[in-house]
């Protein structure tokens, strides 16, 4: 593990190791009886991850809930972003030249400061998986002052308040290579999601539920949801991950009625990804989903 990060975590993780974060405040805040939500704010209109994708998003008035994935930082801070390495596809060299293909795993995230990583392009090379993108110039920001960002927006414009669905990007395999372990993960994405004092509209995804498991147990008051994407029963998934989850997140793929009816019947809201049609939107909606994460938050 790079030890700058555990220099960072490791005395907070030995002292709540074996406790329940109890200084966790929530309050009546409801989640939406339909959770519209936009896929890395929106990567079909907007570059993918950033604060002008979220901002954006906002003012597509059915949108509830801004969805975005994060890493971790060599020194420890936490950003938004997908991919474990910079994608050739679509990130652009600090200055302005197209990264390699042959570099494709060569800028890890984990092994890179914030300071570096803020100089690479994230939004001016076209994305051909997405035409309708916006070519900005843009970086990948920190977590906390996208939080900034998208709470200002809100207060200035008199906007409703907008649910986080923030998804942990990590693996077992990748630990200590592409992603810190989980508990060090879940303390510094914790840490950001407290001193934001928003809480009450977080919920917290991810396929890998070593991190879920971890928000379940020590930050109780915290919303959680399973991605999955496997040939799975309800209740194989459900007894894989050792808990009733706030949200299953299926590929839109899995999702069929008996599905959605033995979910509901646990408290199970049932939200799925990625729905990128007005045909297979209109299909989850009959089958009476939670929720909807899609590309083209326009759609929704």
């Amino acid at each position: 593990m790079k030890k700058i990060i555990y220099s960072i975590c490791i005395a907070a993780l030995a002292f709540n190791a074996c406790s329940v974060n109890k200084n966790i405040k929530t309050d009546n805040s409801q989640f939406p009886s339909f959770s519209a939500e936009a896929h890395r704010g929106g990567r079909g209109l907007m570059p993918e991850n950033t604060i002008i994708a979220m901002k954006d998003a906002l003012t597509y008035g059915n949108i509830t809930t801004l969805e975005m994935d994060t890493h971790i930082t060599k020194d420890g801070k936490v950003v938004v972003s997908h991919d474990d390495y910079l994608s050739p596809s679509f990130m652009r060299l600090p200055d302005g030249k197209d990264i390699p293909a042959k570099d494709a795993k060569k800028y890890a995230i984990l092994n890179m400061t914030y300071d570096y990583l803020k100089t690479f392009d994230n939004g001016s090379k076209p994305n051909k998986d997405f035409p309708q993108q916006k070519k900005i110039k843009t970086y990948i920001p920190l977590l906390a002052d996208l939080i900034d960002s998208v709470q200002h927006d809100i207060k200035i414009n008199n906007r409703k308040q907008y649910f986080y669905n923030i998804e942990t990007k990590s693996t077992e395999k990748g630990d200590d290579i592409t992603n810190p372990k989980p508990e060090v993960f879940v303390k510094l994405l914790m840490d950001v999601i407290e001193s934001k004092n928003i809480i009450p509209y977080v919920v917290i995804q991810s396929f890998d539920k070593r991190t879920i498991q971890i928000i379940h147990k020590k930050y109780p008051k915290v919303r959680t949801s399973y991605l999955v994407s496997n040939k799975k029963t309800y209740e194989e998934n459900m007894a894989d991950l050792g808990f009733k989850p706030f949200i299953l997140s299926p590929n839109s793929n899995m999702v069929d009625a008996e599905l959605i009816k033995k979910a509901h019947a646990d408290g199970v809201k049932v939200i799925p990804w990625t729905v990128n049609t007005k045909e297979e939107i209109e299909k989850l909606r009959n089958l009476k989903v939670d929720g909807i994460i899609s590309d083209y938050p326009n759609l929704l």
